[in-house]
């Protein structure tokens, strides 16, 4: 499309137009989710959870990494936390901050990645999908956890391990042993189903745990856990939980699954 200055009209401009600021505005919880660049799940899920939450804000912010997850592609992460976690509104009220790498987070270090996030953001509360399943298992009063995860078997152990220096027994692990983070966004929703009723008949558990943020499944943790008679949780599920608890919100809503009946257990 040209232009032609000599036939547009003349544009009645009105500056310094009065306003006033929404009193309740900074009221709101407002969270913060590191997301990884090849997730493809992780919001969709927080997005489903949060309409239960309406007057809660999210913001996302993005990291870099591999699509495929090795021990060594998840601690190349840790150089991009803090860059990371700086994109996210500098606002007072952003009082939690997510970040969204299960086998990261236990590569890495808990500890760690909880240092190189306040380096960005000293004031908020930190969690990953690690320190949310711990809290959900101490919810659950559970002990033996029962894993289900789509990683390379290097990376399990790094994940199991992480899980029994946290008190918690592993009786049983299953995983697609599934590379490209990518196609685990793909996986549907009747195969993670089939493989958490394969755990549940091979050995006793307290409950169910499903690693990594890119399984799709907080709509039907409720649906599980009518099936098996137990507890069930995944990363997102689990952490956007731990989330809204650490924000204050103690909101029990229906159709989430047991978790979301229960409040924090100091």
């Amino acid at each position: 499309m040209t232009c032609f200055p000599d036939r547009i009209m003349a544009t009645v401009e009105i500056e310094n137009l009065p306003y006033q600021a929404d009193p309740d505005y900074d009221s709101l919880p407002s969270i913060g989710l590191i997301v990884l660049a090849t997730d493809y799940t992780i919001e969709d899920e927080f997005r489903f959870i949060l309409e239960q939450f309406p007057a809660v804000r999210l913001y996302h912010s993005r990291i870099a990494n591999a699509d495929s997850i090795t021990p060594e592609s998840l601690a190349d992460m840790a150089d991009k936390i803090t860059d990371s976690a700086a994109l996210l509104p500098s606002e007072n009220n952003l009082g939690v901050i997510a970040y969204g790498c299960t086998s990261a987070t236990a590569t890495i270090g808990e500890d760690q990645v909880f240092r190189l996030i306040r380096k960005a953001k000293p004031q908020a509360f930190i969690t990953t999908p690690i320190t949310a399943a711990v809290a959900a298992f101490n919810a659950f009063e559970a002990k033996r956890i029962g894993v289900l995860t789509p990683y390379i078997s290097e990376v399990n152990q790094v994940i199991a391990n992480c899980i029994r220096q946290q008190g918690f027994q592993v009786p049983i692990l299953g995983s697609y042993n599934e590379k490209r983070d990518s196609i685990v966004s793909r996986i549907s929703p009747q195969s993670i189903k089939d493989a958490v009723y394969r755990l549940t008949d091979k050995v006793d558990a307290d409950a169910i745990f499903v690693s990594c943020t890119s399984i799709r499944m907080a709509d039907f943790c409720e649906e599980l856990e009518a099936d098996t008679g137990l507890p069930v949780t995944s990363s997102n599920h689990a952490m956007a939980w731990h989330t809204l608890r650490l924000a204050g919100l103690e909101t029990q809503p229906e159709g989430l699954g047991s978790l979301y009946s229960k409040k924090l257990a100091f």
